[in-house]
């Protein structure tokens, strides 16, 4: 079960679709990096970030591919061609989906979209068939809806799934996170707050960020 234990929370960087924001934000040493396989969103890799600047990343940098209702086959075929390490489901992939991606040898995130009143019960039949669950804040899209939710909906959270926490985590949460205890915590996703366009990170923003969450 998830403690109160504190630690500094790894950092991922989500939505990373253009190759010299890619080099820049991986020159940071972030502990995963995003790329999202998603068409309808503004951050889809598509054409614009070839699998080969995806795979030459450093080693320490763990790939996450992010997908939303594809199909176990589609899911490990994009596993294989940009060299990622875990599939980040967020659409709604059923126990049985994750189950079937994870059997391919690729560890799993499932997003789930959380608002008031969200049930935490639905998560009980994924224990065992994800590594990681993912909170983000319920919108009209899948993820990168750019607000956040009300971070006191997990102080209870009792499930053993460490989870990322997503949702527009800005420069200006920082301090409050640096200080945030909650139980299960493991990850903070960055996503739009830190972008100049769609894709496309601020590095410098990104470097600040992880200094003022690090300091003592």
């Amino acid at each position: 079960m998830p403690t109160n234990t504190h630690h500094t929370p790894h950092l991922k960087v989500c939505g990373m679709a253009d190759a010299d924001s890619l080099r820049a934000v991986a020159a940071l040493q972030p502990d995963f990096l995003g790329f999202i396989f998603y068409p309808k969103s503004k951050r889809y890799v598509g054409e614009r970030l070839p699998a080969a600047a995806v795979r030459a990343l450093p080693v320490a940098i763990r790939k996450v591919g992010v997908f939303v209702d594809d199909d176990a086959a589609t899911v490990l075929a994009r596993v294989r061609e940009f060299d990622l390490q875990l599939a980040q489901l967020h659409g709604h992939e059923t126990p049985e989906t994750c189950a079937a991606v994870r059997t391919g040898g690729v560890p799993v995130v499932k997003a789930f979209a959380v608002g008031e009143g969200f049930d935490f019960a639905q998560l009980q039949p994924y224990v065992g068939c994800v590594e990681y669950f993912l909170f983000d804040t319920a919108g009209p899209q899948p993820g990168g809806n750019g607000t956040a939710f009300d971070w006191t909906l997990l102080q209870d959270y009792n499930l053993p799934v460490p989870y990322f926490l997503a949702g527009g985590i800005g420069p200006e949460h920082a301090a409050t996170l640096r200080n945030l205890r909650l139980p299960g915590l493991f990850a903070l996703d960055l996503n739009s707050r830190f972008e100049t366009a769609p894709g496309t990170k601020d590095a410098g923003r990104l470097e600040a960020f992880f200094q003022e969450l690090k300091a003592e």
